[in-house]
């Protein structure tokens, strides 16, 4: 073993850049590596060559204020950082991950993004989680999408393999003077902000429905009447990591309020950042504020324990949203398995040192037992065949 722990952090290169993803991010993280007496580079999919003895990799030359490509020591452990879902799905990238979730010498974690199908299926799986999902079914015709939507007033679709909140729609059901021009209202976002529109039927919203979709996978969701602070609904998002000794734990909660209009909380789309505990104490008090901040800590620890089971990986980190209902009641709408920076600074400094101390406890870890690169295949999250046995 090298002097350090040695970490590749993997992302993508393209004809675009010479490797993608959010730079900021790595060299704060490399900033963190080295502090904590870690070795840690950037490597793109076509330079990490699990034959050789080094990497072809990049760090940053404060100096020079670039970054340079050198060799690094072969790593102990590859976090995966690939950006998006299209550079992660193609074939030689997912051969790449398939190497090193079977490689003996390497920790891999986290090894896709999540499917929001999958996630639910995993959580119906338990007794513990099943009460914080709203009632959730895949959009596949008009038959289950009718009868969701007489069922709930509210109705969510999401793509399955969505980010950010791009591509949600709102549905509503509309009731005395607000069914004026249809008895369903649409809503989404486009370009050019919020859009909706009226259907005096549920076959016309569906053909609207279907043109939107574009082709992707949809899940159709029952909506939650949010707490609201302002007017305006709010729901909490919550970093979830794995510490030093590799047990899940809180590095923080922040919360997100939607934009006047906006169908979502997510910042991109108009949401704003506020101070989770504030505005919980505002709506419920101080004593019930304070319980639903602890219950939603508690509750976000056993959502992530129950997700990493069901996914048969590896798991060590993940954000997820949860939202408080007008009663206080606490609901799992999604997790992101590679967490954005969160732009509360005392959130941003924890999950740097957490992820790096759950870098070096990995490397003292034994490489996990693999059963062959067909198994490996199909337990990539969101597929099927993904509920085999994790072992750690």
């Amino acid at each position: 073993m090298n002097a350090s722990p040695v970490v590749a952090i993997l992302t993508y290169r393209d004809d675009t850049r010479v490797f993608r993803g959010n730079r900021d991010n790595f060299l704060e993280l490399l900033n963190t590596a080295a502090e904590e007496g870690v070795t840690a580079y950037i490597v793109t999919q076509d330079d990490l060559d699990l034959s050789a003895k080094k990497i072809k990799g990049y760090t940053y030359n404060a100096a020079k204020k670039k970054w340079v490509k050198g060799d690094h020591p072969f790593p102990h452990v590859v976090y995966n950082r690939i950006p998006y879902r299209k550079f992660e799905q193609l074939p030689e990238v997912q051969t790449l991950i398939q190497q090193c979730l079977s490689h003996p010498e390497i920790r891999f974690f986290n090894p896709s993004f999540f499917s929001k199908w999958s996630l639910f299926e995993w959580l119906r799986d338990s007794r513990l989680t099943r009460n914080n999902i709203p009632e959730t079914v895949k959009l596949s015709n008009v038959t289950e999408f009718s009868r969701l939507v007489r069922t709930h007033r509210i109705v969510y679709l999401k793509p399955i393999k969505g980010k950010a909140g791009k591509g949600i729609m709102k549905i509503q059901r509309l009731e005395g003077n607000k069914a004026k021009n249809g008895i369903y209202q649409l809503t989404y976002q486009d370009g050019n902000g919020t859009v909706s529109n009226e259907y005096d039927s549920l076959t016309r919203l569906y053909e609207s429905v279907k043109q939107h979709m574009n082709g992707k996978e949809y899940i159709a969701q029952q909506g939650i009447s949010l707490a609201r602070t302002g007017g305006r609904p709010f729901d909490l998002r919550v970093l979830v990591q794995k510490n030093a000794k590799g047990e899940w734990r809180i590095s923080g909660i922040g919360a997100r309020v939607a934009g006047v209009s906006s169908i979502t909380t997510h910042v991109p789309r108009g949401g704003s950042i506020d101070d989770p505990e504030k505005l919980l104490r505002t709506v419920f008090g101080p004593t019930s504020g304070k319980s639903i901040l602890r219950d939603a800590k508690s509750t976000a620890i056993l959502l992530a324990t129950q997700i990493e089971k069901g996914s048969g990986y590896n798991l060590g980190e993940m954000s997820m949203d949860l939202g408080v209902d007008k009663t206080g009641k606490l609901w799992f709408f999604e997790a992101n398995s590679k967490p954005m920076k969160f732009d509360e600074p005392h959130i941003r400094q924890m999950s740097l040192r957490r992820l790096v101390r759950y870098w070096k406890y990995l490397v003292n870890q034994p490489p996990e037992r693999r059963t062959g690169v067909h198994s490996v295949r199909k337990r990539l999250l969101g597929m099927k065949g993904s509920r085999k046995r994790r072992i750690r």
